[in-house]
């Protein structure tokens, strides 16, 4: 089997993984809780990748899942896409009906059991869940009915946030980018129909958020296209879609999860160093 992208129509999940080694890519395949990875040649996001006979056990010890993309440039995420949550967010002067972007760095990334570490500056750090879509070429203007052509396949995403930083500065950057304040995974699952799947998160198996995306403000597809008329899009770059209400604090020892009905569960724990 040869592994491409974007828009595939084949159903894959692809995964990023190591044993202690270089990270390698894989195949996903297995019902939940005996997945086997199928390993892979090269990695699928930039060249075909060759399927090959050798498996590795998800579930073996030796076996660590990583973040299944280190965007190539840059995070762009939206914020305030779900109306519910919008009302969480105290109210700045000026209203757009355009959606609100700002930018993460790909040194904010971390994977699947990951620790989130609660920065210093801060004693106010929020979970938000969240649909990330992958990007799999080059994308400038791209019209939202072209948007599907762009995009490699979707994962989870927890946008990490400073809140009492972001309440106080009129730039959300140090609110928002500072190291593992953006967890990725647990792998990305290509033909996911984005316009109303469920998306939950849990912190230390509590539900705390609870929505669908046929309740975004912006849809994925128009968000691809609002994105792309600001800044050139390149393969590997994450695009965020924004949480729904239910957003609150984490304290060390919390663990986190992001859940998204046809991707799964982003698992990371939080700790204060």
């Amino acid at each position: 089997m040869i592994v491409r992208g974007p828009a595939t129509l084949e159903h894959m999940r692809i995964a990023r993984f190591t044993t202690g080694a270089e990270p390698r890519y894989a195949l996903v395949e297995g019902e939940p809780g005996q997945e086997v990875l199928r390993v892979l040649t090269g990695d699928p996001m930039y060249v075909p990748g060759q399927a090959t006979d050798e498996t590795v056990s998800l579930h073996g010890d030796e076996v660590r899942l990583l973040a299944p993309v280190i965007p190539r440039s840059k995070a762009v995420c939206v914020g305030k896409n779900f109306a519910d949550h919008a009302a969480e967010i105290p109210p700045r002067p000026g209203h757009s009906e355009e959606p609100l972007m700002f930018v993460k760095p790909n040194t904010a990334v971390i994977g699947p059991d990951d620790p989130i570490v609660l920065p210093d500056f801060s004693q106010d750090v929020h979970f938000e869940a969240e649909l990330a879509v992958v990007i799999g070429r080059v994308a400038k203007e791209v019209t939202a009915e072209n948007a599907v052509d762009v995009i490699y396949g979707y994962t989870c995403a927890n946008d990490v946030t400073a809140r009492d930083v972001q309440a106080r500065e009129d730039q959300w950057f140090r609110a928002k980018a500072f190291d593992s304040s953006l967890p990725l995974g647990p792998w990305i699952t290509t033909d996911l129909d984005p316009d109303d799947v469920q998306i939950q998160s849990q912190v230390n198996g509590e539900t705390r958020q609870s929505a669908r995306t046929a309740d975004m403000v912006h849809g994925v597809f128009d968000v691809i296209e609002a994105v792309t008329a600001v800044c050139t899009l390149l393969p590997g770059d994450v695009v965020l879609m924004g949480t729904p209400a239910g957003v609150g604090a984490v304290a060390h020892g919390d663990r986190v999860e992001v859940t998204i009905e046809g991707i799964g569960t982003l698992a990371n724990p939080v700790v204060r160093r």
